[in-house]
């Protein structure tokens, strides 16, 4: 593989400014989904959101800990290329992708479920940041994917 491609497919991957912003995004979208499920909610009455409430938890401490080494290596400019520890990253990212979308996913449907019983099972201002959090959490799936592909590419790549 010529060095243009390798430099392309590693464009999101780990050790790049790509994957800072993505992390980064990670972050700031779960803490979001995280805070409007959890802050003066009771959300725990429903297992989905509880489902959501434990994803986002681990969603957060990967995608820092990403990001951290992601800042070092822009800064230092010795990008993270072992094969072993990009494939680890790699299915974890699509782990936790996975697990996002299915925990957004039942968290949307079960708010769907609660608006449909006209507000009685939902008051409107719960009702609402329940579906600000399955948004926000949409978002932190969206982007924890593109990561997982990205590294996907570049472990191909190498």
């Amino acid at each position: 593989m010529e060095n243009g491609d390798r430099s392309a497919a590693g464009a999101g991957a780990v050790g790049s400014a790509g994957s800072l912003g993505l992390r980064v995004g990670q972050a700031i979208f779960s803490s979001a989904s995280l805070l409007f499920m959890s802050v003066g909610v009771e959300f725990f009455s429903y297992t989905a959101f509880c489902f959501l409430v434990t994803i986002m938890g681990l969603v957060i401490p990967w995608s820092c800990t990403l990001a951290m080494i992601d800042v070092y290596s822009v800064f230092v400019g010795c990008p993270l290329r072992v094969p072993g520890v990009m494939v680890i990253v790699a299915v974890g990212d699509s782990v936790l992708s996975i697990l996002a979308f299915a925990a957004a996913c039942s968290s949307a449907a079960v708010i769907d479920l609660l608006l449909q019983f006209h507000g009685s099972q939902c008051s409107p201002r719960f009702c609402g940041r329940y579906q600000l959090s399955a948004m926000m959490a949409f978002l932190a799936w969206f982007l924890t994917a593109a990561s997982a592909l990205f590294n996907f590419w570049f472990v191909a790549s190498l």
